[in-house]
């Protein structure tokens, strides 16, 4: 089964992926694109939900609350953080778009711990991570010290040329502090849509070892194994990070064989 999952250039569903689908345990994500007044529905009996305003702004209504306007921006490259609301087990959603939109919709196994609530983007953690060429910046949407039970939302910003998920790491074992066991989802966006980055997912075995050309909306699964994300000049990558596991904690192990380039000018 191939890791890369191709988007759709039409219709509302952009890329789906589903525990079945991935063959995994934990991770479910689909990305959505909505005309003015178009609707998604967002219902998961047992498992909790963070949906991510990518761009435009949209109305998200349940049978308790309605978020009127969610958005921050046209464009997931504007150096802005996004709008996204947390959804507790068995509670559903009606999006609909006040404008074009474009959601993010995370998912992971929940009991219902945690109401519904809104993730305002002056809460979310902006920072730079890397140097150089390995420059990268993050928005922690969904961060493990913030309320969820299972999942994990980040996105990241790698400016064209430049390395991300760099060095190589990987987060595929129960062994906390040192490495926690998360499944991962990156749903890659191109600027210019154009454009083309690489992402290999690989293991120390080579078991999986699989090197994907991404484009637009792609979507590549991670279910063990190192991820590293190459952007070629000219082109500016973003993605969006759905991480969930056993645990609620991201711990991550570089490759030791590149472990020397953090250390690189220092």
């Amino acid at each position: 089964m191939s890791l890369l999952v191709k988007a759709e250039r039409e219709g509302q569903t952009i890329a789906r992926v589903t525990p079945q689908s991935a063959c995994w345990r934990y991770v479910g994500f689909a990305a959505y694109r909505l005309g003015a007044n178009e609707l998604v529905y967002v219902f998961e009996p047992a498992r909790e939900t963070c949906i991510v305003v990518l761009s435009g702004a949209v109305d998200i209504e349940t049978a308790d609350t309605t978020w009127r306007s969610l958005g921050s921006r046209d464009s997931v490259f504007e150096d802005a953080a996004p709008y996204a609301v947390y959804l507790p087990p068995n509670l559903r959603a009606t999006v609909r778009a006040c404008r074009d939109a474009e959601l993010g919709v995370a998912s992971a196994p929940a009991k219902g711990e945690y109401p519904a609530r809104l993730i305002e983007p002056a809460s979310m953690k902006r920072s730079t991570r890397g140097k150089s060429l390995n420059t990268r910046y993050v928005c922690d949407i969904l961060p493990q010290s913030e309320p969820a039970e299972s999942l994990l939302v980040v996105e990241v910003r790698t400016p064209g040329g430049h390395a991300s998920s760099y060095p190589p790491h990987k987060h595929d074992t129960d062994n906390v502090p040192h490495e926690s066991s998360l499944e991962e989802t990156y749903y890659h966006r191109l600027d210019p849509p154009q454009g083309f980055a690489f992402q290999r997912v690989y293991t120390d075995s080579r078991d999986i070892d699989e090197s994907m050309a991404v484009e637009d909306h792609d979507v590549v699964m991670v279910p063990r194994g190192y991820h590293p994300v190459i952007v070629p000049y000219g082109y500016d990558s973003y993605y969006l990070n759905v991480m969930a596991g056993s645990q609620r904690v991201w711990h991550f192990h570089n490759d030791p064989v590149h472990e020397w380039i953090i250390n690189k000018d220092a």
